[in-house]
């Protein structure tokens, strides 16, 4: 009974999106809450598409990647788990993924290098260049 009220949620989330819902309260991360900071979204395919992309894939975050200052960077986490891109530097971004989505945040408009890492999983580190 447990598995099928889990699965009708499911069905029911999935539906949501494809519906083109907007973000959802649990979406929003602090960067949201804090206009001084950058923000950071769930998004749909198409808009992520173009974006610079950080991928997280096996427990790891990708490459560097280096971004115009204020340029709009996508996320994609392939993983199963719930991942997060939180900046070391606090304030800057914090975007938080569910496994297998995609979401967005908007780069710092100060350049620099910008070491991040994931809040559920502290040992995930990354970098972002901002020039």
């Amino acid at each position: 009974m447990k598995t099928i009220k889990i699965l009708l949620i499911g069905c029911l989330i999935a539906l949501a999106a494809a519906c083109g819902q907007s973000e959802s309260p649990s979406d929003t991360s602090t960067a949201e809450r804090d206009p001084g900071t950058a923000s950071a979204t769930a998004t749909s395919e198409a808009s992520a598409g173009t974006a610079p992309t950080i991928t997280i894939s096996s427990m790891e975050f990708g490459e560097p990647i280096t971004v115009p200052p204020g340029a709009l960077i996508s996320v994609a986490n392939t993983d199963r788990a719930e991942h997060s891109v939180t900046s070391r530097t606090a304030g800057r971004f914090d975007v938080h993924v569910d496994g297998n989505q995609k979401a967005t945040f908007t780069a710092p408009t100060e350049p620099g290098t910008y070491e991040f890492y994931c809040t559920y999983h502290p040992n995930m580190t990354g970098s972002l260049i901002v020039s």
